[in-house]
């Protein structure tokens, strides 16, 4: 039975993530259009890409290559009424107890638990369907799709890091795997360079 490969791109850098914002549907810092296609030889041709409805994903979907399908399911979480408020302005008590209490909605968004269910819902869907998946997504998905595949308790939601640009590689063949890169294979694939 042929495995079911995951690549999660988090999205390229955004000015919410610079100054330290709830992200809202802004555009991505890059000039996304003159970088276009600059990564499409990263991965091999026979793949699907699919990316969040949100601009900032297909914006960086359009590094990877041709049209990517639009997949609700990697939508970024909702902030609701944080939505573009700057993290320093929040109540730091609020804050804390959000991100203490994965049930909790405070913005009136989703909570933690409820992105946390959602992606492993669509995970779940690609168990049945053999092939490379690139899919350009956002932290909090990657961080539930980390979650979902390895097992781990919903506390060690933001004990995950996701760099923009990122990508994080899972192996779905009877369970779910993370797969770690080899400088070999980020070599090949254009990553690093070897000296000369």
């Amino acid at each position: 039975m042929q495995a079911t490969r995951l690549t999660l791109i988090c999205h390229a850098a955004t000015p919410a993530q610079k100054y330290g914002r709830f992200p809202d549907n802004e555009s991505v810092v890059m000039d996304w259009q003159a970088a276009a296609l600059s990564l499409e030889g990263r991965y091999k041709k026979k793949l699907r890409l699919v990316c969040a409805p949100e601009v900032r994903a297909w914006q960086t979907a359009g590094l990877f290559g041709g049209q990517a399908s639009i997949e609700e399911a990697l939508r970024d979480g909702n902030f609701g009424d944080w939505k573009g408020q700057a993290i320093s302005e929040l109540d730091s008590d609020v804050l804390m107890d959000w991100m203490a209490h994965s049930a909790s909605s405070p913005h009136g968004g989703e909570s933690v638990d409820q992105v946390c269910t959602r992606v492993a819902q669509w995970m779940k869907t690609l168990e049945s369907q053999p092939g490379h998946i690139v899919a350009i997504t956002h932290p909090f998905v990657i961080r539930a799709a980390l979650l979902h595949a390895m097992q781990f308790p919903i506390s060690m939601f933001y004990q995950i890091d996701v760099e923009p640009l990122s990508a994080t590689e899972l192996r779905f063949n009877t369970v779910w795997r993370l797969r770690l890169e080899t400088h070999a294979q980020a070599r090949d694939h254009g990553k690093i360079h070897a000296p000369q």
